[in-house]
C-alpha cells in the first residue's frame, strides 16, 4: 500500500512539474543474445521494458543481419533495441524522435550493446519539408506528445522551450545514409495517431524499397482516418495484419478490407508485408 502511495503521488507530481529523469541500466539475458543491457526511464508513468526473445525473434522475422531498418517515433528504444538485434552489428537501425527528454535515453541505449547492434538516434521529426516544430505534451514530464507548428495544439498545455527540427525522410536518407538504401527491409511508425500523415511523406520510399511496415491504428482516430491508413499502405500493393503484440507467440489476424480495420475502437498495431 505505501509502494502504491508512492508511486500514485510520483505521478501526479510529474503530470505538474517539469523536471529530469535519469535512468538505470537494466541487465536482460536473452536465450540467444545473452546480456542485453537497457536504459531504462525513471519517469514515473513509464513502465520497464521487460526484453524477451519473443520480441527480437519477432522483429527478425523482417530485419535480417545486415540490413537497414528505421524507427519513426522510437522514444526511449523500446522497439529500437529489439530492431537492432535483429539486424546485428553489420545492420543499422536510425532510431527518430524529437521528443528531447526521451531522446536522451534513447541516445544511452544507442551506446549500449555495441558488439550486438549498431543504432543511430536522430532528433528529429518526419515532415513533408525542412521546418521546426514546438514539441507539445498532455503533461509535464514529457512521456509522450506531439509536435505542432503553433503552441496551440490538441497534444496539451506543456510545450518546450525549443523548437524542434523536422527532415523529409528520403531526402535525408539519400544525403546520409545513400549506401545504406538498397538494405532497406523494415520501417516502424508510432506518431501519436500521425502515422498515416508520415506514411503519406514517405510514399516514394516505401515505393521503391517496399519494407516491411509497422504502424500504430489510434483508438481515438475516426474511422474515416482508420481506414485512410489502411488505403495508405494497401496502395503500394500490401497485405496487413492487425498483430496482439511484437512477439513471435501474438495474435496474428489478415485485415483484408479497409472497414475491417474499424472495428478495433482501441489502439492496435498492424504490421503490413509487399504482396
Amino acid at each position: 500500500m505505501l509502494t502504491y502511495l508512492k508511486n500514485s503521488f510520483r505521478r501526479k507530481v510529474a503530470r505538474r512539474f517539469t523536471k529530469e529523469y535519469p535512468s538505470h541500466i537494466h541487465p536482460y539475458y536473452l536465450e540467444k543474445e545473452g546480456k542485453v543491457d537497457f536504459a531504462e526511464w525513471t519517469n514515473p508513468f513509464v513502465t520497464p521494458l521487460g526484453l524477451k526473445q519473443e520480441t527480437v525473434d519477432f522483429f527478425r522475422q523482417f530485419i535480417k543481419e545486415g540490413d537497414l531498418a528505421i524507427d519513426i517515433g522510437a522514444n526511449i528504444g523500446d522497439t529500437t533495441v529489439p530492431m537492432g538485434l535483429a539486424a546485428g552489428q553489420k545492420g543499422l537501425v536510425l532510431g527518430f524522435d524529437p521528443n528531447p527528454y526521451v531522446f536522451k535515453i534513447l541516445q544511452e541505449n544507442a551506446l549500449l550493446n555495441r558488439d550486438k547492434a549498431t543504432i543511430h538516434p536522430l532528433p528529429f521529426a518526419i515532415s513533408v519539408q525542412e521546418e521546426e516544430f514546438y514539441f507539445i505534451s498532455s503533461e509535464a514530464s514529457f512521456v509522450n506528445g506531439g509536435i505542432s507548428p503553433t503552441k496551440e495544439s490538441r497534444h496539451g498545455k506543456f510545450v518546450h522551450p525549443e523548437k524542434i527540427k523536422g527532415v523529409p525522410m528520403k531526402q535525408f536518407l539519400e544525403k546520409n545514409y545513400a549506401v545504406w538504401l538498397p538494405k532497406l527491409s523494415f520501417i516502424k511508425v508510432d506518431t501519436e495517431g500521425y502515422d498515416k500523415e508520415i506514411l503519406k511523406s514517405i510514399a516514394d520510399l516505401i515505393a521503391q524499397y517496399k519494407p516491411v511496415i509497422i504502424a500504430e491504428s489510434f483508438g481515438k482516430n475516426s474511422d474515416a482516418e482508420k481506414m485512410e491508413l489502411f488505403t495508405t499502405i494497401a496502395q503500394h500493393g500490401y497485405e496487413i495484419y492487425y498483430v496482439e503484440a511484437f512477439e513471435t507467440t501474438a495474435e496474428v489476424i489478415p485485415i483484408n478490407t479497409k472497414e475491417e480495420i474499424t472495428k478495433w475502437k482501441k489502439t492496435i498495431n498492424i504490421y503490413a508485408t509487399p504482396k
